[in-house]
């Protein structure tokens, strides 16, 4: 058996880097760790955290190529964020112009989640804890 702690993070390239990073941080409210400016690879990446934990590393490069981002799609289908509140995160994202999906109820654990994008398209959820 592999002596797994927990997940470390989760990375992600994105096309537009500014715009990734006012997303993460400002509208999702993640706190910047570390940026470094990579000059070899022309390539930022920026380590954000949540609630002091290291949780996301983003990444640019110049034209970085498309991946399908399909609910079905093979490869990562989501990132997923707990809440305690989901209306009212549903709410605050609503002031800061981000839409999201309908709040569902998951018919195995009776819990509420719902559905936005990044910048990029990549599905993020909100799952009510």
């Amino acid at each position: 058996m592999l002596a797994l702690r927990h997940l470390h993070h989760v990375a992600l390239i994105c096309s537009d880097y500014q715009r990734s990073k006012a997303f993460y941080t400002e509208v999702l409210g993640l706190e910047i760790l570390q940026e470094v400016y990579r000059e070899k690879r022309d390539s930022y990446k920026l380590d954000l955290g949540l609630n002091g934990n290291y949780l996301l590393e983003l990444f640019s490069f110049p034209n970085p190529p498309e991946r399908p981002s399909r609910p079905e799609a093979r490869g990562l289908r989501h990132l997923a964020f707990a809440v305690a509140d989901i209306e009212a995160t549903v709410s605050a994202l609503a002031l800061k112009g981000v839409k999201t999906e309908a709040v569902r109820t998951d018919e195995y654990t009776g819990k509420r989640f719902t559905f936005f994008s990044d910048p990029d398209g990549l599905p993020i959820e909100l799952y009510e804890e």
